[in-house]
């Protein structure tokens, strides 16, 4: 399938400041990057960039910082890694928005570059707030969209810059969504989708078109307790979105023989790296208790449906992030993935993480 959009290898970027949106969404020991592979999958684009004359406004999110600075989840460690990579400077800005960023984007000549602090700093990110939006495209002349990971929110630096400037598909995004419309217009078989995440809201589309095409629906992380609750199964305190119960209702009373969801999962009474859990099953969750990951009963079934498959489509977490960065469930069914004989394509940075 020949992607319609118009990639970065058409724009004209001489003499452009071009703001180009990655994922370096990347797996963190402290400060030490663990998995570079994001980071180095954006080398093209932005190589391509620079090749053709144009200067590096760079922005990306790294992990779920709660709208506010947090240097936990600043972006030092990736701009440090992608001056090694791109073999020159890359400066780190303090913030994305305001004077301070906007005299060092307008200041910036042909082939030089800037990688913004994380745009999730801002509450304004997430909620794809106009103005927000705004400000970022204010940076630049051109936008590339190349954070194939986060391409299904529609956020500030992801869906609201493209409504103010032209926009563009990075490599990296051209050769994802390429793989993806083969996989889902002529898969091999069995095919199995691989969803996870918090809501289900955020999944109800991708569910409907890939519903009739799978063989196999697995449904995990946060999501899978609105489903577990339609079902009539006690959920605790683990997160519910109660607006879409019916919608999943309706998919179990339709497709009810193509979804795989948990058995038993991981329990905690709250979420945080020193919670004690335990595995409950998912007739057994406890009032007071909070899913934050697939149990040991659910990795084995998922996984077995996993390597029988020929073909792999995987979006969305297993597991809670704020409990351990990667958990059993997630890293079980990675390994599932990697000895399977069939081809995969993964997004979100969790996923990728336990890959």
């Amino acid at each position: 399938m020949a992607l319609q959009k118009k990639t970065v290898r058409d724009a004209d970027l001489n003499g452009k400041r071009v703001f180009v949106r990655c994922d370096f969404n990347v797996p963190l020991d402290g400060t030490r990057i663990t998995d570079d592979r994001r980071i180095v999958e954006a080398l093209p684009t932005l190589r391509h960039v620079l090749e053709q004359g144009g200067s590096l406004v760079v922005a990306s999110h790294l992990g779920r910082p709660k709208g506010g600075p947090d240097p936990k989840y600043s972006l030092a460690p990736v701009a440090a890694r992608l001056t090694e990579l791109l073999g020159k400077p890359v400066t780190l800005l303090s913030d994305c928005v305001g004077p301070i960023v906007e005299q060092a984007c307008a200041a910036l000549k042909p082939v030089e570059n800037v990688l913004q602090e994380n745009v999730r700093f801002h509450s304004e990110e997430e909620a794809n707030d106009p103005a927000f939006a705004e400000a970022l495209a204010g940076l630049a002349d051109v936008y590339v969209n190349d954070a194939f990971g986060t391409a299904h929110r529609a956020h500030a630096s992801t869906e609201g810059v493209a409504h103010h400037l032209p926009a563009y598909a990075g490599f990296l995004m051209e050769k994802e969504i390429e793989y993806l419309g083969k996989a889902v217009a002529n898969p091999q078989h069995p095919f199995v989708a691989v969803l996870g995440g918090s809501k289900v809201k955020d999944k109800i589309a991708v569910i409907e078109q890939l519903i009739g095409k799978v063989d196999t629906l697995i449904l995990g992380g946060g999501m899978a307790f609105t489903f577990l609750h339609a079902q009539g199964h006690p959920i605790g305190k683990s997160l519910l979105d109660a607006t879409n119960v019916e919608f999943a209702k309706d998919m179990l009373a339709k497709h009810g023989d193509k979804i795989l969801l948990p058995t038993d999962v991981v329990v905690a009474t709250e979420l945080s790296p020193e919670a004690t859990t335990v595995v409950a099953s998912v007739a057994a969750i406890g009032e007071d208790q909070i899913g934050a990951d697939i149990g040991p009963e659910t990795t084995a079934e998922f996984a077995r449906a996993i390597r029988s498959a020929q073909t792999v489509v995987w979006n969305g977490p297993m597991g809670v992030f704020e409990m351990t960065p990667v958990a059993a469930g997630p890293v079980g069914l990675a390994q599932a993935l990697a000895a399977g004989g069939g081809t995969p394509s993964e997004g979100g940075g969790d996923s990728a993480a336990a890959i």
